[in-house]
């Protein structure tokens, strides 16, 4: 007569269960995603990257002297090399416009970008001082003889501010042109305006004052002759002065239709002071 062993009914079905778990545990592994938040990572600041980036160019490049455009400043100048937004999910900086126009070694306008986000006016001085005077010597290569020198600089001083800010704000800019002067006598310098923010007061207090000083900065003896001020902020603004808010992220910093824009002005610019020097 045939029967069933309770015990080793339970037993087979104990071992099923388990391996019908295992491979329930293997496939969910392998259909998992991985994410990065379950790997382990060094923390390592924005800012030291770009200083090593930077730092590896400058030493690694075999020819500097392919380089026409140098562009210094902070975030709004670092993030023409970015394309999605690190830190907030769906926007867009302006990497694909500069690898559009500024990044083909050879070109008449192939670019070298020093910026870095968070750099306040002494940050970037101390950058491009030379080393012999304490500075880091970004620019103390005899072989980098950029064309133009495009400078964004100083509305990170409007945080944590000196007093009077707009005050602070232009001895800043006029030291580091000083020092780019120094570092680079042939090329021509481009001081740009600062861009509009989101905060009405400080554009009316800071940013338009700052620019209207800017624009008077040039026209002195000492900076006319090598340098030239070039207006973005009506770009950025509507007929009522506001800035035009589909043209930035967050109301500081340039998005991709932004940054095409400020790419448009530049090249306007650039033919223009080419055929005036041709002629």
């Amino acid at each position: 007569m045939f029967s069933i062993n309770p015990f080793n009914s339970r037993h087979s079905v104990i071992v099923l269960c388990f391996v019908v778990g295992l491979l329930g545990l293997q496939l969910q592994a392998k259909s998992s995603p991985t994410f990065a938040s379950s790997q382990a990572a060094a923390r390592v600041e924005h800012w030291q990257k770009r200083q090593v980036d930077i730092q590896r160019f400058l030493s690694e490049s075999k020819d500097l002297s392919v380089v026409k455009l140098l562009f210094v400043g902070d975030s709004i100048t670092d993030f023409w090399l970015f394309d999605q937004n690190p830190w907030v999910s769906g926007q867009k900086f302006g990497r694909k416009i500069w690898d559009e126009t500024f990044a083909k070694p050879g070109s008449e306008n192939y670019a070298f970008n020093i910026g870095i986000s968070g750099d306040r006016l002494e940050h970037v001085l101390f950058r491009i001082l030379p080393k012999a005077q304490g500075g880091l010597g970004q620019l103390d290569s005899p072989h980098l003889n950029p064309e133009f020198i495009f400078v964004m600089l100083g509305i990170n001083n409007s945080w944590a501010a000196e007093q009077p800010v707009a005050d602070s704000i232009y001895a800043g800019v006029l030291a580091n042109l000083r020092a780019l002067h120094a570092q680079k006598p042939n090329a021509r310098i481009v001081l740009q305006s600062l861009l509009p923010t989101n905060e009405v007061a400080k554009n009316k207090d800071v940013v338009t004052v700052v620019n209207q000083r800017l624009k008077a900065l040039v026209l002195q003896p000492e900076f006319s002759k090598f340098s030239v001020y070039l207006d973005l902020y009506p770009l950025f603004t509507d007929s009522k002065g506001v800035q035009i808010s589909s043209y930035f992220t967050d109301g500081l910093h340039p998005n991709d239709e932004g940054y095409k824009i400020w790419r448009d002005r530049l090249l306007e610019f650039l033919t223009q002071s080419r055929t005036v020097r041709k002629n």
